[in-house]
């Protein structure tokens, strides 16, 4: 079962309560500086490493969330699942067997913090639910307005930037792909792209 985007094809939810990791201080994983508003991920792939920029005043929940699996080296050997060039490069679920990771409760939906879902940010994939979202991630390739909240609809929570390895997501958009039985979509590479591993890097005080 993998999340979902906007107007792409929703699949039953597990029935999991949406509880929100909580994001005060405390609460930060291990490893990670409580004062650093802005962590950096290395994300190595198959395909050559992209960094990102967290927005942690932004999307503190979000962020800490997504630091509890780098730390955890929960990303470490999972795959790209979803590649639609000119939309989204999505991973951080599936190992190649196409089997999920242990995943954490889902987060509280912070699509509401002014970030948008344009080119190059790093955004949470969810299911129907707004609050459903674990640990799948995309890289946005375009301007997905689509994507964004709107007064009657929640959107999906952009918090962080890629700020390197723009040409890697760029490559990764453009390999060819192909139904998968396993996951029922089209959209999969056809030559799986590894997520060799993702860690936090240490930045000057």
């Amino acid at each position: 079962m993998r999340a979902t985007l906007k107007i792409l094809m929703v699949l039953t939810f597990l029935g999991v309560s949406p509880v929100a990791w909580p994001a005060g201080p405390d609460c930060f994983p291990p490893a990670v500086l409580p004062e650093n508003p802005f962590p950096v991920v290395r994300i190595e792939t198959s395909m050559g490493d992209i960094t990102v920029e967290l927005d942690r005043k932004r999307a503190p929940a979000t962020v800490n969330n997504f630091l509890r699996y780098v730390v955890e080296g929960q990303y470490a050997n999972t795959i790209f699942h979803r590649v639609m060039p000119g939309f989204v490069v999505q991973g951080g679920g599936y190992t190649e067997a196409i089997e999920e990771r242990e995943l954490h409760p889902p987060i509280v939906n912070e699509s509401g913090n002014g970030l948008k879902n344009m080119p190059m940010t790093v955004a949470m994939a969810r299911y129907d639910d707004p609050h459903s979202a674990t640990s799948q991630f995309y890289f946005n390739l375009a301007a997905n307005a689509s994507l964004d909240p709107n007064p009657k609809s929640w959107g999906y929570a952009v918090f962080g930037l890629v700020i390197s390895g723009q040409e890697v997501v760029e490559a990764i958009a453009a390999v060819d792909t192909g139904y998968h039985e396993g996951l029922d979509a089209e959209d999969v590479p056809l030559v799986p792209v590894k997520i060799l591993s993702a860690s936090v890097m240490e930045q000057p005080h």
